[in-house]
């Protein structure tokens, strides 16, 4: 079994295994939860990204704005852990947004604080963005069937809970 696993690591086992796979044949399984998720993130990032590519704002952008529709104005570290999302990452996205016109920054009552809240613009946006995004949501939802689509947003949702809760050393 070991010398099994460790052939399925081998790119040698790995290339021919996949050459040997129909266009029509499922992804293979990656060994690893992250890879897996990975993976399934840049492939759902894409579905998304084509449908509101022709709205003018990307993935991220629009969670962000989602996020701060519903929770309103929050501190920029506190956005990040939402997202759970790097401050060098969420700061130069930020800043696209807000050359756009869809956020506001305020100070908190710590100087050094930088609270993060939508602009009208924002709101403006969030509502053209909407009927697209609920299109793509409701076809994978179809796709899916009721159960796993709950099942999944609980256990993307409680996977992402336990690997922010242990700060990165699972």
């Amino acid at each position: 079994m070991a010398a099994h696993r460790e052939n399925s690591l081998h790119p040698k086992y790995m290339y021919m295994h996949l050459s040997g796979m129909s266009e029509q044949a499922t992804l293979p399984n990656l060994p690893c939860l992250c890879a897996n998720f990975r993976r399934a993130s840049r492939a759902l990032t894409q579905a998304y990204e084509a449908a509101i590519r022709p709205l003018g704002i990307r993935a991220t952008q629009l969670t962000i704005l989602q996020v701060l529709a519903r929770a309103g104005d929050l501190p920029q570290g506190k956005l990040g852990e939402i997202l759970a999302m790097d401050s060098t990452s969420l700061t130069r996205t930020l800043a696209i947004m807000k050359r756009h016109g869809w956020i506001a920054y305020r100070r908190g009552e710590d100087r050094r604080e930088r609270w993060v809240g939508l602009a009208p613009a924002g709101k403006a946006q969030l509502r053209r963005v909407e009927p697209t995004w609920e299109k793509v949501q409701s076809r994978l939802r179809s796709r899916l069937g009721d159960k796993k689509w709950k099942d999944f947003m609980d256990l993307t949702h409680e996977i992402a809970s336990i690997a922010t809760t242990e700060g990165g050393s699972l």
